[in-house]
């Protein structure tokens, strides 16, 4: 779902942001005030310096179940982030559905199911945070009182005095508070991993090649389809040993059922996919080895849907065209779709906002400005 991807686009790079800006400054401060004490501390008496040591150990024992712990809920939390950005997404877009079938109450429970599972894993995730801290921070206690006993019998036998054990406390202090962020610090890395894996995911899907292959100028020449078959799952073919030929000056069209599979000859036409088997021409050239971007370029095509972006209507009409147009010209291209007459209609004209997917655009009107779209692009195809 496009709002799943949304999701990982904004919640979890934000997610990355926080610990990058507010963790990490942190963490880099801590170190080097822990790095600092210990050189002191080692100067002063190797050997308790080297006592504090032996309760690493037992701090990788406490942090990599929890870290464990922390990834998983971090995993979790973000998917359900995600699965509510979609469901909200798909629904506000779709809202006079949902009104005109009386599902605001069905809706209601969905968003109340959505959100109550982004709250308990929410919950766990505070619960393990909430623990994580104290037991860190007890367990430097426990070192603190460790090293207090051992040098006291230092004191006692004579090798230590006791304002160079006050002195060695007070700098075991300064690496207390640095280990307490240190935990903070690596639960948010935990729950940041689960992030950066579904950045990249979207990181290394490859993107579309539109500029390799030779470039190709279609007017006067006969596109052929050959053969062509083509499923969207391998086990239900949509297109099975399909071929026509459009030749130039001519209007063809394609008829039958629902679900047929016209559509979907548009959509390899376009390259929007691959034909599993066969081949389409333009003259002598396969268009798989056509420039996409050239190919694209000389093609007019209006879906089914009449697809409109949010923003101006001159917006829409000079969309994907790598030249501005003048008024003359897009009022020129309204005619050509007998759009002209309910856009002078408006007061602002060709300034006039349609709304997010065209919302104050009926749907015939926004079939004729993504028709008069079209024709601006002066198309060959």
């Amino acid at each position: 779902k496009s709002g799943e991807t949304s999701s990982r686009l904004v919640n979890d790079t934000s997610v990355i942001k926080d610990l990058i800006t507010a963790q990490f400054p942190n963490f880099i401060t801590g170190a080097i005030q822990l790095i600092g004490s210990m050189i002191i501390l080692f100067f002063m008496d190797w050997k308790m310096a080297s006592l504090m040591f032996g309760i690493i150990p037992i701090f990788v024992l406490i942090l990599l179940p929890i870290g464990r712990i922390m990834s998983k809920l971090g995993r979790k939390l973000q998917a359900a982030t995600a699965d509510f950005n979609a469901d909200a997404s798909e629904k506000l877009a779709e809202v006079r559905l949902i009104k005109s079938s009386n599902g605001e109450s069905f809706e209601r429970a969905t968003g109340d199911n959505f959100i109550d599972k982004i709250f308990k894993v929410g919950i766990k995730d505070a619960r393990v945070e909430a623990v994580l801290q104290p037991i860190m921070t007890t367990a430097m206690l426990g070192v603190f009182v460790g090293i207090l006993g051992y040098g006291a019998v230092r004191i006692q036998q004579g090798t230590l005095s006791s304002g160079s054990l006050v002195a060695f406390l007070l700098y075991l202090f300064n690496i207390i508070t640095p280990v307490a962020s240190f935990a903070t610090f690596f639960s948010q890395v935990q729950k940041a991993m689960g992030s950066t894996e579904r950045i990249q995911e979207i990181l290394q899907t490859k993107p579309e090649v539109t500029t390799a292959g030779k470039t190709v100028d279609v007017e006067g020449q006969t596109i052929t389809a050959t053969h062509l078959d083509f499923s969207y799952d391998p086990d239900k073919p949509i297109l099975k040993n399909v071929s026509f030929e459009a030749k130039p000056n001519t209007v063809i069209a394609f008829a039958g059922p629902s679900g047929g599979g016209k559509s979907t000859i548009f959509s390899l036409l376009e390259r929007f996919y691959q034909p599993d088997s066969g081949s389409i021409l333009i003259g002598d050239h396969d268009i798989k080895n056509i420039d996409l971007a050239n190919w694209r370029s000389q093609i007019g095509y209006v879906s089914q849907d009449s697809a409109v972006f949010a923003g101006s209507i001159r917006d829409n009409l000079q969309y994907g065209l790598d030249k501005q147009l003048t008024d003359e010209q897009l009022w020129h291209g309204l005619s050509l779709a007998y759009a002209d007459e309910f856009v002078r209609n408006f007061p602002d004209q060709l300034e006039t906002q349609i709304g997010e997917r065209g919302v104050k655009l009926s749907g015939g009107q926004k079939q004729r400005i993504a028709i008069a779209r079209a024709f601006l692009r002066n198309p060959k195809i």
